[in-house]
């Protein structure tokens, strides 16, 4: 899309058309995504010390992480829609502004009521932050390397989870939690200025120029991304979230640190080769993620009581899931043009979706079933999604050029 007149003069703009790669910016980008992922999961570490300190039971502070995602799935496609118009930087800067004074509120709130309300208003900052870094990252740069830059940009989230929770979760022993909290907000307010000061700018889009939500949903492909998405992450969501019971039959149940460390290492080189080939590979890559995992889900299936097949699983799972997000969201910005924000907005409600999706799944399986269901299961949304991914030929996961 080409910029006003008043766009030519803004640093760092000539990027998007051609010049050096804007790996400062991109970092900015990922910095964000590392601080939305640390603001959503780090109450699940420290979850004792929050319990105690407000005087509530450990089961209310796990609501913290429910609020925060609820936050995000009502907000992204409602306030993406309405933001269309606002220019991209001071859009970015006033969702990373959310988080600073969303994790401000909670390093010092009193009281149970108000940490919750904090946890919704950072929650909406993710939905809208999560909307914009790919469109943003990919209108950086030409289209032949659209897909690094949003790779790039989405190291932040396999980082987090990886580094960043476990970190946050021993500091928070030594330090407090509302001490963690408070330095969060301070690295979100310092983003902050790096944004404003430091990234190229972007308009938004004319108000005769913006999608609707059905316009969108019509674009061909847009919907078999959505689809896989959803099936993706919501196999990815149940088998996350109920590890440590799916682990007592493998006897591997006291060593779920080493087991999710095995997962973020693993994901770490799944997004390392997605960010190096994507943009000449990106239809092999999808059906590759999808191949890896449907083959994790079927060896944690037939060897669930082998500590080593276990373990060999979680690898492959863990290299099939790091590169997910770039794929769906390149996928989706490269097949919704001009129309990626408002898409990338239906993409985290997708997200989000299968995240409490797979939560309510992955417990009625557990309480009426048994961990024995989940493979099963597992398959049972792979497969849909690997075909998924097959078809969309033409439009959606098309052959590189």
């Amino acid at each position: 899309m080409t910029g006003s007149s008043s766009d030519r003069n803004v640093p760092g703009r000539q990027q998007s058309d051609g010049g050096t790669f804007p790996l400062s910016a991109l970092i900015a980008l990922a910095l964000a995504g590392f601080i939305t992922i640390l603001t959503e999961a780090i109450p699940a570490g420290l979850l004792p010390q929050i319990a105690e300190s407000l005087s509530v039971s450990h089961s209310d502070v796990g609501q913290m992480v429910t609020v925060y995602a609820i936050g995000s799935l009502v907000a992204a496609v409602p306030l993406t829609s309405a933001t269309q118009g606002v220019r991209r930087r001071r859009l970015l800067a006033s969702a990373i502004a959310g988080f600073a004074l969303a994790n401000s509120v909670t390093a010092f709130s009193p009281a149970y009521a108000l940490t919750i309300v904090a946890r919704f208003v950072a929650g909406i900052s993710a939905g809208l932050l999560w909307a914009l870094l790919a469109g943003y990252a990919a209108r950086m740069v030409p289209d032949d390397q659209k897909g690094r830059a949003i790779a790039v940009a989405m190291v932040g989230t396999p980082v987090a989870l990886s580094i960043g929770v476990p970190a946050a979760t021993f500091l928070g022993s030594v330090v407090g939690w509302r001490t963690c909290f408070a330095m969060l907000s301070a690295v979100a307010g310092l983003l902050v200025i790096w944004v404003a000061t430091k990234l190229p700018d972007f308009p938004g889009q004319r108000a005769d120029k913006s999608a609707s939500l059905s316009t969108v949903m019509r674009i061909a492909g847009v919907p078999p991304i959505l689809f896989t998405t959803l099936a993706f992450v919501l196999a990815h969501n149940m088998l996350y979230t109920y590890i440590a019971p799916f682990l007592l039959q493998t006897g591997l149940q006291d060593e779920i640190d080493i087991v999710l460390f095995v997962f973020g290492g693993f994901s770490l080189i799944g997004i390392w080769g997605v960010g190096v080939f994507i943009d000449r590979k990106l239809r092999l890559f999808a059906l590759l993620s999808s191949s890896l995992f449907i083959i994790a889900a079927a060896a944690l299936g037939l060897g669930s009581t082998s500590p080593s097949i276990v373990l060999m699983a979680v690898a492959i799972w863990g290299i099939a899931f790091g590169g997910a997000a770039t794929l769906f969201q390149t996928a989706l910005a490269r097949t919704a043009g001009e129309a990626t924000d408002v898409a990338q907005s239906m993409l985290v409600t997708a997200w989000n979706l299968a995240i409490a999706g797979g939560g309510l799944l992955g417990g009625l399986l557990l309480d009426h079933v048994g961990v024995d269901a989940f493979a099963p299961t597992l398959l049972g949304l792979l497969i849909p999604c690997l075909l998924a991914i097959w078809a969309a030929r033409r439009h959606g996961f098309p052959p590189s050029s």
